[in-house]
């Protein structure tokens, strides 16, 4: 199953250059990873991102995050997946430009 963070460009050029990531600071702050399913991610976008045009879409593979990923309740008590620790570009299944249109984000075909 594959499962979605949306990062700003910064944070995305961090995670390719290093390796990998903490996050951004909402995940630093609460000490974990904030990530979405398809279901959820359009959501994340719209709530967290509005706003924002400079976004990029990262698909993870949920079963390659082991015990480090857990389900939580979290928006109207949805179980959210949340990584407990850095993300990895070896986590990285792709990546994709998260533009922001007339009427929202565009996600690329088949995520919502």
């Amino acid at each position: 199953m594959l499962i979605y963070k949306i990062l700003r460009r910064p944070e995305w050029d961090e995670l390719r250059s290093s390796g990998e990531s903490a996050g951004a600071p909402v995940d630093l702050a609460d000490g974990y990873i904030h990530l979405s399913t398809a279901a959820q991610v359009a959501e994340t976008a719209a709530r967290h991102f509005a706003a924002e045009s400079d976004l990029v879409l990262v698909a993870v593979e949920a079963d390659r995050l082991g015990a480090h990923l857990r389900w939580e309740p979290a928006r109207n008590g949805a179980l959210f997946p949340h990584l407990y620790r850095r993300l990895r570009m070896a986590d990285v299944v792709w990546d994709k430009s998260l533009p922001l249109g007339a009427a929202g984000h565009i996600f690329p075909e088949g995520v919502v």
